[in-house]
């Protein structure tokens, strides 16, 4: 999963670059490193991916410049390119600074109006997957909005769509037109509450959970990030009060907690690291 690809459903089956993403965020993120193939195809093994797809899905990220191979003698080390270094401080803020509970929304909204020429299906794609992937949703044809400001020209940057959009922030609705019906026109509210009750099931009981410290970890954490990305960060005083955001996160935090140590001791004698001159 790419910065602007649309997230996969979550609890569907993981895909391997999720997973890969994942664990260079909790391994790589910050520390100037690059982790050996050989210990990547070790750990995912226990998480079920075979070696070839390991291999294939370190190649395509090298290709999508998500990753850049580094040599030491014979072995090849990966470490994350600053484009992707950008993926995965988004993918921890997302996490671990802006949470899954939005309480401090201002009652405002960022609105973008566009239309394209009906030939450019690639580029509608591309915009709709970048807005969709920012926490847009579609108002009504060609107008998508999201709760609160939005740096549009982020992340839109480098479709050169500018001449085809219209952009608005600090739009406030009015009669008749209330912020609980822009939340169930534009977002499928009733499938994001389904999203975080389906990730409290799953994590419900230890039974379950693998043995292997790093696995558990990785797992949970590619877990809860396919699930809030599902999510818009929609203004908690207009959802439901039995909404579940806050009771899967709490889950989270307390799993996260559980496994951190024994996670971190693991990766210390599994992960072969070097360090790396990161741009």
């Amino acid at each position: 999963m790419t910065s602007f690809d649309p997230p996969v459903q979550a609890g569907s089956a993981p895909r391997p670059q999720s997973l890969m993403l994942s664990f260079f965020g909790i391994h790589a993120l910050g520390r100037d490193v690059a982790l050996s193939a050989s210990s990547l195809i070790d750990v995912f093994g226990q998480a079920g991916i075979t070696e070839d797809a390991v291999r294939s899905t370190l190649t395509r990220m090298v290709k999508r410049g998500l990753l850049e191979r580094h040599r030491r003698g014979r072995k090849t080390y990966f470490g994350p390119t600053p484009r992707a270094i950008r993926v995965l401080q988004d993918g921890h803020d997302r996490i671990w600074r802006t949470g899954a509970v939005n309480r401090t929304w201002d009652g405002t909204w960022t609105l973008v109006g566009f239309s394209l020429p009906e030939a450019w299906r690639r580029e509608r794609h591309d915009l709709r997957s970048r807005l969709l992937w920012s926490g847009f949703g579609p108002l009504q044809n060609g107008l998508w909005v999201a709760p609160g400001t939005v740096d549009v020209p982020g992340v839109v940057a480098g479709l050169d769509l500018d001449p085809y959009l219209r952009v608005f922030q600090s739009a406030a609705a009015v009669a008749p037109t209330d912020a609980r019906t822009i939340l169930h026109t534009a977002f499928d509210v009733e499938s994001v509450a389904k999203g975080y009750e389906a990730f409290l099931a799953r994590w419900s009981t230890d039974a379950d959970e693998p043995a292997d410290a790093l696995v558990r970890q990785l797992l949970l954490h590619t877990d809860w990030l396919d699930q809030v990305r599902q999510d818009p960060h929609l203004p908690a005083d207009h959802l439901p009060e039995d909404w579940p955001a806050a009771r899967a996160e709490e889950r989270f935090h307390e799993l996260a907690r559980r496994c951190e140590e024994p996670a971190r001791q693991a990766a210390s004698s599994a992960l072969d690291v070097i360090a790396v001159a990161v741009p």
